[in-house]
């Protein structure tokens, strides 16, 4: 009982200090933007206490409303169009098919790049004068477009690159569930008939739902906190055709210096990231599978 005791110590040892730098960039902040949210502040002058008018005025703005839909939009197409081949990909790589290794690393080059170079070199592409995809558009006789300029275009052509970035990240994740899957199963199903389809449907997927979760989660909430390649390129524009909360987030500290409404932003995207999670734990089951 004392070594058992002696070891739960030593874990605990081992556990703070990690624990405490964890608090220290995460909940620590979480709780100063708290703070600032129930503030009216633009970091300047003396802050004025107006409790929850911050949260009550996002509700009423139709920037915040746009920005919390898109957000939705952009789980909802993560969901489908990265998980969807995703999966497809990794069945297919999992088969053990020649060149496995090699696929499998040119899938998951995107998830290495930086975010910054993918915006870039999509500006490129989606450029309006010079642009790639308007060149090829061109040599079909179609009409080039601005895709980052038109408001009914511009959703789409800011979410391509988020979703097809992490298709390989999603592909790996259900390649490695895959490859735990034992393989005597498979052998079994052949010698009884089944074709790959079959086995992909009937084996696969179900035993890989743990996994898929996993991705799913991972999927909802990565898009929901989404920043980065949105405002590389577009900023949330035009007039927030593209806006998603946290981009909505940073022009109104930064730029409106509105700390108390930015900040309220910044606690709805993290109650709306615990929400989601919650909802997934309690809805989307996942009997234990035993072999």
């Amino acid at each position: 009982m004392n070594r058992v005791l002696g070891d739960k110590k030593a874990y605990l040892i081992f556990i703070l200090p990690a624990l405490f730098i964890y608090a220290l960039i995460v909940f620590v902040p979480i709780l100063i933007s708290g703070y600032y949210s129930l503030l009216q502040w633009d970091g300047i002058s003396a802050p004025v206490f107006v409790g929850l008018s911050n949260f009550k005025a996002l509700f009423e703005n139709e920037a915040f409303l746009i920005s919390v839909r898109n957000s939705l939009i952009l789980a909802v197409a993560s969901v489908v169009f990265q998980l969807v081949p995703a999966m497809f990909f990794a069945i297919v790589l999992a088969r053990g098919i020649k060149g496995e290794g090699f696929y499998r690393t040119v899938y998951f080059i995107p998830v290495l790049l930086s975010t910054v170079v993918i915006g870039q070199l999509f500006l490129k592409i989606y450029n309006a004068d010079y642009g790639a995809l308007n060149a090829l558009l061109g040599m079909f006789g179609l009409e080039g477009q601005d895709w980052l300029g038109n408001q009914k275009l511009v959703l789409a052509s800011a979410f391509f690159p988020i979703i097809w970035q992490y298709i390989g990240y999603h592909m790996l994740i259900l390649y490695t569930g895959i490859k735990g899957i034992p393989s005597e199963l498979y052998e079994a199903a052949r010698m009884d008939g089944a074709s790959e389809l079959q086995m992909a449907f009937r084996i696969t997927m179900p035993l890989l739902k743990s996994t898929a979760k996993v991705s799913i989660t991972f999927a909802i909430i990565g898009s929901l906190k989404m920043f980065d390649l949105i405002w590389v390129l577009t900023k949330g524009g035009p007039l927030h055709a593209s806006e998603v909360p946290s981009t909505l987030m940073y022009t109104t500290i930064f730029n409106r210096l509105e700390y108390g409404s930015g900040s309220a932003i910044a606690i709805f995207i993290v109650l709306e990231c615990l929400l989601f999670y919650f909802l997934l734990e309690k809805f989307v089951k996942v009997d234990p599978i035993t072999y």
